[in-house]
C-alpha cells in the first residue's frame, strides 16, 4: 500500500463497496491498523475539492475522488487495488486537501 493508490473498499452501510484514494503517508501502512482515504463518487460537481478519475486511473467510468470526505477507515475494508496514480493527480490531490482544510499554499 501506497499514497495515492486506489483501491475497493467495503464499508458499512449505506456507503457501501465504493473506490477511495489512499492518503496516508507511506510510512503508516506498516505500522497502523487503520488509514486515511478520500471517497470516489460519480457525483461530479466541479467544485474545488474535486479530482477527476475514470477508465484511465483503473475505474470503470468516469468519477471523482472528493476531498470533502476525507475518512479514516481500517485496513480491513480494503479489498482489492485498483491502480496506482500518476504523480500530477496527487499533486492535484494535494491542492485540493489545501483547499479543503483551509491551508495556505
Amino acid at each position: 500500500m501506497r499514497r495515492g493508490e486506489v483501491w475497493w473498499s467495503q464499508q458499512p452501510l449505506p456507503i457501501g463497496r465504493r473506490p477511495v484514494v489512499l492518503l496516508s503517508r507511506d510510512e503508516a501502512y506498516a505500522v497502523r491498523n487503520a488509514v486515511t482515504v478520500a471517497q470516489v463518487t460519480i457525483a461530479l460537481r466541479e467544485i474545488p475539492v474535486e479530482v477527476p478519475l475514470g477508465p484511465k486511473e483503473g475505474l470503470p467510468q468516469s468519477c471523482v475522488v472528493n476531498l470533502d470526505t476525507i475518512t479514516t477507515i481500517p485496513k480491513s475494508m480494503l479489498i482489492e487495488r485498483l491502480s496506482g496514480l500518476p504523480a500530477e493527480k496527487i499533486e492535484k490531490i494535494d491542492r485540493a486537501i489545501r483547499f479543503a482544510l483551509a491551508l495556505p499554499d
